[in-house]
């Protein structure tokens, strides 16, 4: 059996270091997640993979300095302290120059991007508008720590080992794992909500979110709503081809599906009607509240579990049905949140007011000897926990969004033998799985109150028949049951589709990292659709102001030799790119040539008989005249046929007809080959072809500067006078006829970890690429943090792992995009 890596944000226990000691305990919280571990911990060879957690200290602002031998030491005491391995990610602020003494600072730090920005926003809620600097450096706090994460994985992963990645302080993770690890088996689980695309939307980097996920090979939610709303966003944000069995992302197929989790029942029944404490806990309650009706509410205090919402229905249960006053009880207990945006709820003050409600609700309805409330805020003991669901009469949850409610789960098979009803929030996950719960909506607040009324006066046969349902569906669909159901449909979606197609996201860090140690770097661009975007016009695809600076700047470095290899003609790459003396050019996908500090014009297809031309021109005549909108571009090599302004299917159709005309014909009365790209058919020389250019610039600029270029200009093309080969290359293009330099690059003697073959554009095709982006204007983002000047926003986490920091305040060379 394959062995699994369970990564999760932090590991099940909590950890102490005081006097060079450590001392670690049970975590509080996720008890589902926790108990599934245990669970593939007895199932096979397992591992588990997180962070320490802030460690505690007696002085919790002291900075920490941990040696590698004291790091070992915790590592040996978690493997002991756990039935599983657990493996421990240090998110360390620096490591000294030995790599020996790790330094913690501010260990919240790790949360704030996660826990502010998503948590808040796929629970439906914004925040007010600040300048965002604050903002700018969590992200890259938050890109930094997931690489950290990938860069633990990769350290301890064997080939056939299967990764499991939990929830969304990680959601970066499966697409950095896919960059390194391109065959790996990795899926990826959200346990809290996502959001409709109206929502995603809002947030400043949702498509580096959105395509976190997407290296994985199967992507899994708690309902079939948050499916659909991450398959709708990956295709009205990302533009990705998808359906509702998932995504087709970088030339792979990223499934999509439900999976519930559940609660090891068998456990839980055992602890709450084996244990003595747990009768004796039921009794106390049960005299103290002799005569009373129970109902019971456990939430986290947060703003999103509502309990502000059931304490507002329950005064309204009071005031409506004034026949239940002092013959029913609300015990509500709300434990500590651990969501760093909850703790700094200046603004809403969800305890004050909850406190208020409390206050106001035991004052106009109670008495000196009776509170209708009782309401605890702070954690309780695992038998309180168990008594207070065995002996309620009806629990009551109304979520205003969650992910996967548990105690809902555990409720249930608490009440074997009492059939106490379950009030359960129509936007909690755990609705969709409870079908014969009474759903609310916890913003009726009436709607709400009325249904306690109903479910205090249901009969007992009534309450035994909804029990039994949902007894039936919580010990079925156990979290044994979901574990494996999840690790099953990975497995048989890797079969399906395998994994060695995927070309990842361009690894902007590796990028960086590579670029800065190179001495000779060389860089090959396509234009249309790679620099710019495809528009229906193609003299209206002009390069704006930023692509010019770019390529000027990036020029400008002795160490660069910038190659744009188009399939335009030379009146156009003279007109707009002409005046960057420094860039090398390639005209009609490698007919024509001119090296840079040069103005002359090299024809390499001069000597070749181009009277096919008069034949492919009479043919793509017939099908101008046949299809409104479409052109013919004579470039002095290729000719072009255009359909970008034609109806969209028609001109499909008109070029596959076209397409096997001049297949049928001319390409075989010549040496020429019929190519199609993004919108257009061309035909060209067989000889010519952009690979065989790439292939020139590798020998060029692996040899001693041409002599006619010294003689010329002694400071011509400096990249060339320097002695050795391209340490540094980056190649990208868009559609087929680019394909020709990503398999020039891959046939090369280079080294791979050298070479960067990039593809843009569409998710879904299949390339030789080794790369892939999405659009124009994310390899111009990458251009832009190679130079170091107007870097935008969501490449801060690739400099800061990079240059271990990010410059703080206004300063900070960075533009939003």
């Amino acid at each position: 059996m394959a062995r699994v890596i369970s990564v999760i944000f932090c590991i099940p226990n909590t950890v102490s270091y005081e006097n060079g000691k450590w001392a670690v305990s049970q975590r509080r919280g996720t008890s589902a997640l926790f108990d599934g571990l245990n669970y593939l911990s007895a199932r096979g060879p397992h591992t588990i993979l997180g962070w320490t957690g802030e460690i505690k200290t007696t002085n919790a602002s002291e900075v920490l300095h941990i040696s590698k031998d004291e790091r070992q030491k915790l590592e040996k005491e978690l493997s002991t302290a756990s039935s599983a391995k657990v493996t421990p990610v240090w998110l360390q602020d620096s490591l000294d120059d030995k790599g020996d003494v790790a330094t913690l600072k501010d260990q919240r730090r790790w949360r704030q991007f996660a826990e502010h920005e998503l948590y808040t926003l796929f629970h439906y809620k914004q925040h007010e508008p600040t300048d965002g600097r604050a903002e700018r450096l969590w992200w890259a706090d938050f890109f930094k720590m997931n690489q950290m994460f990938a860069d633990r994985i990769v350290e301890t992963y064997t080939p056939g080992d299967v990764i499991w990645i939990h929830d969304y302080h990680l959601i970066l993770l499966p697409s950095m794992l896919r960059q390194r690890l391109p065959t790996a088996q990795i899926g990826y689980f959200l346990h809290i909500p996502f959001p409709s695309s109206e929502f995603l939307r809002c947030l400043a980097r949702r498509k580096e979110i959105l395509q976190g996920p997407l290296g994985a090979n199967l992507v899994g939610f708690q309902s079939y709503g948050y499916c659909r709303h991450f398959v709708s966003c990956s295709k009205r944000i990302l533009h990705f081809e998808s359906t509702a069995a998932g995504v087709d992302a970088y030339g792979a197929h990223v499934a999509v599906d439900a999976f519930p989790i559940g609660i090891d029942a068998d456990t839980i029944r055992k602890q709450a009607f084996e244990d003595p404490n747990v009768d004796e806990k039921i009794q106390g309650i049960r005299d103290m509240y002799a005569g009373k009706r129970i109902i019971v509410g456990h939430d986290r205090l947060d703003t999103v579990r509502g309990v502000a919402q059931k304490l507002q229905a329950f005064e309204i249960f009071l005031d409506r049905y004034p026949h239940w006053k002092d013959k029913v009880v609300l015990i509500q207990v709300t434990s500590p949140t651990s969501i760093e945006e909850e703790k700094e709820d200046s603004e809403h003050k969800i305890s004050n007011k909850i406190s208020d409600l409390v206050s106001r609700i035991n004052g106009r309805y109670g008495s000196l000897s009776f509170s209708p409330v009782q309401h605890y805020p702070q954690y309780i003991s695992k038998e309180e926990y168990l008594a207070l669901l065995r002996v309620a009469d009806v629990g009551l949850i109304t979520s205003v969004r969650d992910g996967m409610n548990t105690t809902s789960l555990e409720y249930v098979v608490c009440q074997e033998g009492n059939y106490g009803p379950l009030i359960l929030s129509e936007f909690s996950g755990t609705a969709g799985s409870l079908t014969s719960a009474m759903t609310i909506n916890p913003w009726d607040l009436y709607g709400v109150a009325e249904t306690l009324d109903e479910a205090l006066r249901m009969s007992p046969e009534e309450r035994k028949i909804q029990h039994q349902k949902l007894y039936e569906r919580v010990t079925s669909n156990t979290v044994q049951a979901w574990a494996d159901n999840f690790l099953n449909r990975l497995s048989s979606t890797i079969a399906s589709h395998g994994a060695a197609s995927v070309t990842p996201v361009l690894d902007k860090t590796a990028v960086l990292a590579q670029f800065r140690k190179a001495d000779k770097r060389l860089f090959c661009f396509d234009y249309d659709g790679t620099l710019t975007p495809i528009v229906k016009d193609p003299n209206a695809a002009i390069p704006s102001d930023r692509v010019l600076r770019t390529l000027k700047t990036l020029a400008a470095d002795p160490k660069n030799a910038v190659w744009i290899i188009s399939g335009r003609d030379q009146a156009f790459l003279d007109e707009w790119m002409g005046h960057i003396p420094e860039l090398g050019l390639s005209a009609e996908h490698g007919s024509f040539i001119r090296h840079p500090m040069e103005d002359t014009w090299e024809n390499i297809t001069e000597t070749f008989d181009m009277s096919w031309q008069q034949d492919v021109i009479k043919i793509m005549q017939e099908y101008t005249e046949a299809t409104q909108g479409s052109f013919i571009e004579r470039k002095k090599v290729a000719v072009t046929w255009h359909y970008r302004r034609a109806d969209p299917e028609f001109g499909e159709y008109q070029a596959r007809e076209c397409q096997k005309t001049l297949e049928a014909t001319v390409a075989k009365k010549y040496e020429v080959e019929v190519m199609t790209g993004k919108a257009n058919v061309e035909v060209r020389p067989t000889f010519v072809n952009k690979g065989e250019i790439v292939k020139r610039l590798i020998r060029e600029y692996s040899e001693p500067p041409r002599e006619s270029a010294i003689n010329k200009n002694p400071s011509a093309d400096p990249t060339m006078a320097s002695p050795g080969r391209p340490d540094f290359v980056l190649c990208s293009g868009d559609d087929f006829t680019d394909e020709d330099m990503f398999r020039a690059l891959n046939a090369s003697d280079l080294p791979n970890e050298h070479v960067f073959s990039c593809t843009i554009g569409a998710s879904s095709k299949q390339t030789l690429a080794s790369w892939h982006l999405l659009e124009p204007a994310d390899m111009i983002s990458t251009l832009s943090l190679l130079n170091g000047t107007g870097i935008d926003a969501q490449d801060l986490g690739s400099l800061a792992v990079v240059d271990g920091s990010v410059p703080e305040g206004r300063s900070l060379p960075i533009r939003e995009v």
